[in-house]
C-alpha cells in the first residue's frame, strides 16, 4: 500500500511542477494552464463509458490525461510556438495519439516522432525506441492569432 501511495504522491507533484511554469507564464503574450485528469471507465444503465475525474489517488495501469491549455494575451499572431513537457517519471504514454506530437528518450536533446527514434540496445547496436523510453514530449505550432486558444493533451498509463 506505501509504494501505491508514493507513487500518487509522486505523480501529483510531477504534475504540479508541470502546472507551475504554466502559472509563472501568466503575464507572457501566451498563457497556459495545465491539468490532470483521471479516465475512469464507468457505467450507468447498462452503458459503459469513459469520465474524465479530478484523480485523488492513482494505482498502476490507471489511464491518465494531461492538458495544457494555451491563451494568445496579445494583439499579434504569435508565431513558431513551442511547447514542451517532461514526462511524469510515474507514467508511460499510451499507444494512442503519437501522431500529434514530437517525442525525445534522450531527456530533450533529439526529437522525432517515436517510430523514427532508437536507442543504444547495449551490445553496441541500436533498437526501436518504445513508448516507455519517451521523457519529453513537444508540439510546434506555426501561429497562434490574436486571442486565439487551445489545449493540447496527451494520454499516459501510471507504471
Amino acid at each position: 500500500m506505501f509504494a501505491k501511495v508514493s507513487k500518487s504522491m509522486l505523480l501529483v507533484a510531477g504534475a504540479l511542477a508541470v502546472a507551475a511554469p504554466a502559472m509563472a507564464a501568466a503575464a507572457e503574450p501566451v498563457s497556459l494552464k495545465s491539468d490532470l485528469k483521471l479516465d475512469k471507465l464507468v457505467e450507468e444503465n447498462g452503458v459503459k463509458r469513459h469520465m474524465l475525474v479530478v484523480p485523488t489517488k492513482v494505482v498502476p495501469g490507471d489511464h491518465l490525461v494531461f492538458t495544457t491549455s494555451y491563451t494568445n494575451n496579445s494583439g499579434q499572431p504569435f508565431n513558431n510556438f513551442v511547447l514542451t513537457n517532461p514526462l511524469p517519471k510515474e507514467v508511460v504514454l499510451s499507444d494512442d495519439g503519437f501522431g500529434s506530437f514530437d517525442c525525445s528518450v534522450d531527456g530533450g536533446k533529439t526529437w522525432g516522432k517515436l517510430a523514427s527514434l532508437s536507442l543504444d540496445d547495449g551490445k553496441g547496436g541500436k533498437r526501436p525506441a518504445q513508448a516507455g523510453d519517451v521523457t519529453h514530449i513537444r508540439w510546434a505550432l506555426p501561429a497562434i492569432a490574436p486571442g486565439g486558444t487551445g489545449t493540447l493533451e496527451y494520454h499516459a498509463v501510471v507504471r
